[in-house]
């Protein structure tokens, strides 16, 4: 079987954690940042998982990270 290429933009952006669960950044944390709170935008610093239903189509597109 030959290899199969990575998506380039999903390897930027999710991480897979040791337990296979799928790590992603949160949205919104940009540009218009004067309307946000402060405690909006420091939550919006931390990382999230991926929802169970995106999982599946995101381990595809890094099948070697």
């Amino acid at each position: 079987m030959p290899k199969i290429k990575s998506h380039s933009g999903a390897k930027k952006r999710f991480k897979i954690s040791k337990g296979g669960k799928v790590i992603r950044a949160h949205a919104f944390k940009s540009h218009i940042l004067n309307k946000k709170t402060t405690k909006r935008k420091r939550g919006l610093r931390k990382t999230a998982v991926a929802d169970k239903t995106n999982v599946a189509a995101v381990k595809r597109l890094i099948p070697y990270k």
